[in-house]
C-alpha cells in the first residue's frame, strides 16, 4: 500500500514538511503518482522508520544517510543495534529519575540529600543535558565511541575532580580577560591562558585524545559557533577570536 504525504504524516505524526527536507536531502526517494503527487511505498516507510530512530538516539541526518546508504546496511542488525542503544538510554534516564525523585523526597520530607547523592545528580543531569543539546552533531563528528567515553569520564569523576573543574572554569574566565587586556596572543597572560584551558579539557575528554591540533580546532569551533562565541562574549569583548589565536601559537 502506497501513501500520499499527506496521509503518512498522518499515519506517523512527521509533517508534511519534514518529509520534503528529507527527500530534499536524499534520505526518502518517494514516487510520483496522479498529478505528480508523492506516494510512499512499504520500502520508503521502512526507512523512515529507520530515520526517526536514528534522529530518537540523536544521529544526524548526514550520519543516517550515509549508515542506511552503506552497501552492507542490515535492518536486522541495525535494530539490535537500536535495541541496545536504547535499552543504555533507558538506564541512563531511570539514573536521572532516581535521582530526581530523590531530591523530591528529601524536599517534601525534609530529609537532606548526602553531598554525594547530590553530587552524582548534578552529573546525570549534565550529561543528559549535554546530550540532548548537542549530542547530533558532536556524535557525528567525533564518533559514538569518544562521546560515550566522554560521557563516563563525567559519570565517573570525583568530587575533588568536580571541584577542580569549576575553579578551572572560574580561572579561566579571570585570565581571558588579563590576556585580551594585554592585547597579545602569544604573550605570557594569553599562553597561560590556553595552559588552564588544555588542563579543564583534560578533565571532559578521554585520556589520551587531547592534542594541541586538537585543542586549535576547538578554538576556531569557538570563533565559528554562536554559541560558544556568545559564551566567551560574556566574559570579555572579542574572547573567543582572542582564544583562538592564542592557541594558534601555543606550543603546549
Amino acid at each position: 500500500m502506497s501513501y500520499s504525504a499527506k496521509q503518512l504524516s498522518d499515519l506517523s505524526g512527521v509533517s508534511v514538511r519534514t518529509l520534503h527536507y528529507y527527500e530534499e536531502q536524499g534520505l526518502l526517494n518517494p514516487s510520483r503518482g496522479e498529478n505528480n503527487y508523492r506516494m510512499f511505498g512499504p520500502a520508503e516507510i521502512d526507512r523512515l522508520q529507520q530515520i526517526l530512530l536514528y534522529r530518537e538516539l540523536g544521529f544526524a541526518l548526514k550520519e543516517i544517510a550515509r549508515i542506511l546508504d552503506a552497501p552492507d546496511f542490515d535492518q536486522r542488525v541495525a535494530l539490535q543495534a537500536h535495541l541496545r542503544r536504547l535499552e543504555k538510554k533507558q538506564n541512563e534516564l531511570s539514573r536521572i529519575a532516581t535521582s530526581v525523585q530523590q531530591m523530591l523526597v528529601a524536599m517534601e520530607g525534609g530529609l537532606a540529600m548526602t553531598d554525594e547523592e547530590r553530587f552524582e545528580s548534578i552529573k546525570q543531569m549534565l550529561i543528559e543535558e549535554n546530550e540532548k543539546t548537542y549530542g547530533a552533531e558532536i556524535r557525528d563528528r567525533y564518533g559514538d565511541e569518544m562521546v560515550d567515553a566522554s560521557n563516563a569520564q563525567v559519570a565517573g569523576m570525583s568530587k575533588e575532580s568536580w571541584d577542580r573543574a569549576q575553579t578551572l572554569e572560574a580561572e579561566i574566565k579571570d585570565a581571558l580577560r588579563t590576556a585580551v587586556a594585554s592585547g597579545d596572543p602569544a604573550g605570557v597572560a594569553a599562553q597561560q591562558l590556553c595552559v588552564l584551558h588544555g588542563e579543564w579539557l583534560c578533565m571532559f575528554w578521554p585520556e589520551g585524545t587531547y592534542s594541541i591540533e586538537a585543542h586549535r580546532a576547538l578554538g576556531e569551533g569557538y570563533v565559528s559557533d554562536k554559541r560558544f562565541t556568545s559564551y566567551y562574549e560574556e566574559v570579555v569583548q572579542g574572547g573567543a577570536e582572542f582564544l583562538r589565536d592564542a592557541l594558534n601559537v601555543y606550543e603546549g
